[in-house]
């Protein structure tokens, strides 16, 4: 285990770490940052996510924390004990508990993918970074078997996405793709695509879902394409009872996938 000890904020390696800050050299680099114990600890518990264990003993103010450097220690993990300023200098919080981490990104190609049975989630163009993580965290409730990102979505390891995945971004399959080559994927297997439009005719409890599925939900302000809707072996409609004419995508992919795992294992509501 190497430990490295840097007082000055603009130390070239604070400096690296505050790169990552940026959405574009975020999305770009093999590496992301992730701030706080307890997604520090997540990524631990997983083996073999963190390549650098980054914190401020001065900052630092529960033994659960202190505990994680012991643990980091243990499995030789590269370790960079950072002033407190210079830690400030890279925190995305307000208050910051002294421990962050850089990780190493994990990329996943449709071959990773067992297409035998369970639910998948394709999503088109995420925008919102919390959205995302919302969404991979409650795709790991139900045990999605893999997560698409369709075309230019959010960065799955930006913080914020990464924050709101609760850890769920270690264990899930996710991998990137063109809508194409989405298309070849699911045609190879043809597992039913189910998409969703506030247009739709049919109400989503009315939605035969089979096993395997694929849920496939649109970005937070277009929702899907003619195109996607087309493509789709059917779409669901979530009932809007007052003013309000969508739902959030998080919320809205919650409720499609939670029904599919429903249907799937053998439950369905009595009208």
């Amino acid at each position: 285990m190497v430990k490295t000890f840097i007082q000055s904020a603009s130390n070239a390696r604070v400096k690296e770490i505050r790169k990552l800050r940026d959405r574009k050299n975020a999305k770009s680099s093999p590496l992301f940052y992730m701030e706080g114990s307890r997604i520090v600890g997540e990524a631990i518990a997983c083996g073999d996510v963190i390549e650098t264990l980054v914190v401020a003993p001065e900052l630092i103010r529960n033994d659960f924390a202190r505990g994680l450097i012991a643990d980091a220690q243990r499995a030789n993990i590269e370790i960079w004990e950072l002033s407190a300023p210079a830690f400030e200098s890279v925190s995305i919080k307000d208050h910051p508990q002294g421990i962050a981490a850089l990780g190493r990104k994990r990329t996943y190609e449709f071959s990773d993918l067992n297409a035998d049975g369970g639910i998948f989630l394709a999503l088109n163009a995420v925008a919102d970074p919390g959205n995302l993580g919302t969404i991979i965290r409650t795709a790991d409730a139900v045990d999605c078997r893999g997560i698409i990102l369709i075309g230019d979505s959010a960065n799955p390891y930006d913080p914020n996405a990464v924050r709101a995945s609760m850890g769920a971004i270690f264990s899930g399959k996710i991998v990137k793709s063109s809508y194409d080559e989405f298309l070849i994927w699911r045609n190879r297997y043809d597992i039913k695509l189910i998409g969703t439009s506030d247009s739709a005719e049919k109400d989503y409890l009315e939605i035969e879902i089979p096993n395997p599925v694929i849920i496939m939900m649109g970005s937070e302000r277009e929702g899907l394409t003619e195109r996607q809707l087309t493509d789709c072996d059917d779409v669901a409609r979530i009932p809007m009872l007052r003013s309000s004419d969508s739902l959030n995508l998080a919320v809205a992919t919650g409720v499609m996938i939670y029904q599919a795992y429903n249907m799937q294992r053998g439950y369905r509501l009595r009208k």
